[in-house]
């Protein structure tokens, strides 16, 4: 038999078994039918002395507690003769299917695992921006503790839980929209926001009704790679870190550099290069110009083609995948290092991001954790007793129904199913009322809520309560300038009187209204900053009456100014 190098010995023991101590060492390594030890075969061999402890170190068979501390977080090798076992691969993505990977929503999602989000908590975080609208909150609460409550059910029983769909009724700028997208923000999950009257029934140039799902899974995508981004960012400005060196400083006159550079980095320190490294990090070469090579996701038949009335939103979808997959080029560009940084920054960082995984979670949060928001839904709402050349939009609320109701939509990451998905529908109703809506649909929304109309003293709390109120948001935005302004009790209740009285002289547009009577109070105070310096000044209620108070008296410049 031809001789062959020896087979190198296993570097552990076996899954909860010791390693069997090695036959006499006489004769070790000979070659098959041979009769004599090759030689210089124990040369280097340590000898152990009687009760030696350092030899018998030396001799005994590694394992897993010889392990070196910083190692302590890598998993062991397996043997040829081991089945991988089934918690393998958790520490890193967080179970035996992956952490990223879509399934039949029995598991828990984002911030719906936790019991911390109690209707009361809900609740509470909601009166922080919106003010008022008890009875809204308290239903959007109990829909977000009953997705909670879902996960917890087990069995196939979990699957006939639906959603309840909810429909709030009330005038415009009264906290519809502000308690469906903070609920969204509360919970971290997949928002989107749509308006019925924009789209039309099948066979008229307009949006179809799939596009909500389609989009729905696009947030959904967005929001869970912008947090694998975040995760894996530090790594990867690292490996951006080695290729700007490599471009500033390349290694081995000029090789470039290597797949991973920071394998490389760490094999051969350069005294010059870690020099360098230091200014980089420094930000004392901020005013150089490197080369890099990007991609070029320019594409102009595609931007052609989106330009044309009447494409189907999907195919034109599928084909910018298509041909952003075949005519991907790398185009070099100039830019100084901090923006070329930030550009080998994003790169390292798509390479580090599972994709396929990323779709399989975004797919699996959107079905189980999605919330869409349907307003102005009144717009589609036909009266029997209207008669005219418009098109009936009758025909886009069958169409919604069973998007509502609960079915699957292809998208470009896999069938959709809608079944858990949240709706929520508002709508003013002025020129309708609810019940114009097809029967099907007032099924679909079983919960109704009716928000009531803002007075003067919602409007001095949404001045005051909020964390983001309006006179916090100008009182910001003139510090910058050096311009600080102080608003009195008096002034703030003065507003809020003359945006209620406005409102009832006009048509009602709710909070909206403290933008335009704001933005007129503080119009000289906006335009003049700069040129005031470092100021003072205090909003009392002479000075609202003295601005707004002409304007208020004359119905014909309320009407056009306020």
């Amino acid at each position: 038999m031809a001789h062959r190098s020896r087979t190198a010995p296993a570097r552990g023991d076996a899954r909860g078994r010791r390693r069997r101590g090695d036959v006499h060492p006489l004769g070790h390594w000979r070659r098959d039918r041979a009769r004599r030890r090759r030689l210089c075969d124990r040369l280097g061999w340590q000898l152990r002395a009687i009760c030696g402890a350092r030899a018998a170190a030396a001799h005994r068979a590694p394992r897993t507690r010889d392990r070196r501390d910083r190692d302590g977080d890598r998993l062991r090798g397996l043997h040829l003769h081991e089945r991988e076992p089934d918690d393998r691969g958790a520490r890193f993505h967080g179970g035996r299917a992956g952490r990223h990977c879509g399934g039949n929503g029995a598991r828990e999602v984002n911030d719906l695992s936790s019991n911390a989000l109690t209707p009361g908590k809900i609740v509470e975080e909601l009166d922080r921006y919106v003010v008022g609208q008890r009875d809204a909150k308290r239903a959007v609460a109990v829909a977000l503790r009953n997705r909670w409550r879902r996960q917890q059910v087990e069995g196939d029983l979990r699957d006939e839980i639906a959603p309840k769909n909810i429909i709030m009724i009330g005038p415009t700028g009264v906290g519809k929209t502000e308690i469906a997208r903070r609920l969204a923000r509360l919970a971290r999950a997949p928002f989107l926001k749509v308006e019925a009257s924009k789209f039309t029934e099948v066979g008229y140039v307009g949006r179809d009704v799939d596009s909500i799902v389609r989009d729905l899974v696009e947030v959904a995508v967005k929001l869970v790679r912008d947090e694998e981004a975040a995760k894996v960012r530090p790594r990867a400005k690292e490996f951006a870190e080695e290729r700007m060196l490599d471009l500033l400083l390349p290694r081995g006159g000029g090789r470039g550099f290597a797949e991973r550079p920071g394998e490389l980095a760490a094999a051969t320190p350069d005294p010059t290069r870690e020099k360098l490294r230091a200014m980089l990090r420094d930000g004392r070469l901020d005013d150089r110009e490197v080369e890099v090579e990007l991609a070029d996701d320019s594409n102009p038949l595609m931007s052609v083609l989106g330009g044309q009335p009447g494409i189907d939103e999907s195919a034109l979808s599928g084909l910018k995948d298509m041909f952003g997959q075949l005519g991907r080029k790398l185009k070099r560009q100039k830019l100084k290092v901090p923006q070329a940084w930030r550009a080998l920054t994003e790169v390292e960082v798509e390479k580090l991001i599972d994709h396929d995984a990323a779709s399989r979670e975004a797919v699996s949060r959107a079905e189980n954790a999605g919330i869409v928001f349907i307003d102005e839904i009144d717009k589609i709402a036909t009266s029997r007793e209207r008669h005219g050349g418009d098109v009936s939009r009758e025909g886009v609320q069958r169409d919604l129904l069973p998007i509502v109701e609960g079915s699957t939509v292809t998208t470009k990451y896999g069938p959709v199913r809608t079944d858990h998905v949240l709706f929520i529908a508002a709508g003013a109703f002025h020129m309708s009322k609810p019940s114009d809506l097809i029967p099907e649909m007032q099924g679909r929304f079983p919960i109704r809520v009716e928000l009531t109309p803002l007075v003067a003293e919602d409007f001095v709390r949404i001045l005051t309560e909020p964390q983001n109120a309006l006179t916090r948001q100008y009182a910001a935005l003139l510090a910058t300038e050096g311009v600080t302004i102080e608003w009195t009790d008096e002034a703030i209740k003065e507003l809020a009187e003359i945006a209620a009285e406005v409102n009832r002289k006009t048509h009602d547009i709710g909070a909206r209204r403290l933008h335009t009577v704001l933005e007129r109070l503080l119009d000289d105070l906006l335009y003049n900053a700069p040129d005031i310096g470092t100021q003072t000044i205090p909003i009392t209620q002479a000075y609202v009456r003295e601005r707004l108070g002409a304007l208020v008296a004359d119905e014909d410049l309320t009407r056009f100014i306020l």
